[in-house]
């Protein structure tokens, strides 16, 4: 299968923070070795607002807003729109972009989290499909949600820690559906509660599923750990893979840093039906 990089999302970073560019330089590496890499090209204007507002993406552009998460980075607006065209090649090819800055958080008016412009939205809103997206982070992809909420073409599932940034998330509502799970589950508690999901979701009429694809769920990770181990992300790709649908990933969070080219790796495994090579 293939992966989406470009180097130019290593390009920018702040002392301490926990997005930082080591999450996919140290990833790159290992993972190149047994996927393919495609290179992407940045999203245009156009394609930004089928998921954000024009003053959304000019105060991104013209660094006007203040969010504590998301340091204002010069050319952060052209870092953003190569992860959202990243995200859209991925759901063409039905790829995986291992890019940054993440996007769940991103509302259509709102930067949050690490995030301003929501990859996945983005990516579903231009393939035009119905979709099922399926968010594994840690932490409730609560922009998604709001994005989609109501939205008859899009059904949300996201399984995620509580309480836990950003408090939302704790119930299902309309077309989202939410599972909250306690901190250091496991992987045993986990793969039921996907397992449920996935059989209460009426897929009829779905043309493919779009994964924001979280691994800050890892046994160590420091943010939103989910004790799970690197065999359970494999068990959650096949699970996926077995909907027999279209998919494609997006990375979202992950900060276990050693951990996450296994992670990933394990993920894809299962996620495109064959054992692969191990790292």
């Amino acid at each position: 299968m293939t992966i989406i990089f470009d180097e130019r999302c290593l390009e920018f970073s702040a002392p301490g923070h926990p997005e930082s560019p080591e999450r996919i330089s140290k990833s790159i590496p290992l993972l190149q070795k047994y996927h393919d890499v495609l290179w992407p090209e940045p999203a245009t204007e156009n394609e930004l607002l089928k998921a954000h507002s024009r003053e959304h993406l000019q105060r991104i552009k013209n660094l006007e807003f203040w969010e504590p998460d998301c340091p204002p980075y010069p050319k952060i607006y052209e870092y953003a729109s190569l992860a959202a065209g990243a995200a859209i090649l991925a759901s063409r090819i039905q790829g995986f972009s291992l890019m940054r800055p993440p996007g769940h958080h991103a509302s259509r008016d709102r930067i949050a989290g690490f995030c301003y412009v929501n990859n996945i939205a983005v990516a579903v809103k231009n393939s035009g499909k119905r979709t099922l997206i399926i968010d594994i982070d840690g932490h409730h992809g609560d922009g998604t949600q709001a994005i989609f909420l109501g939205d008859p073409q899009i059904i949300f599932l996201s399984l995620h820690s509580s309480p836990n940034y950003p408090g939302t998330g704790l119930r299902s509502e309309r077309n989202c559906h939410n599972i909250p799970l306690p901190h250091y589950c496991g992987d045993q508690i986990y793969l039921e509660a996907l397992d449920r999901a996935l059989a209460e979701i009426n897929l009829m009429g779905i043309e493919q599923i779009a994964l924001s694809a979280g691994f800050d769920t890892f046994q160590t990770d420091p943010l939103a750990s989910l004790g799970l181990t690197s065999s359970c992300y494999q068990n959650i790709g096949s699970r996926i893979a077995e909907l027999k649908l279209p998919r494609f990933a997006v990375l979202e969070g992950g900060y276990d840093v050693k951990h996450l080219a296994m992670n990933i790796h394990r993920f894809l495994q299962g996620l495109f039906g064959h054992a692969g090579k191990e790292l």
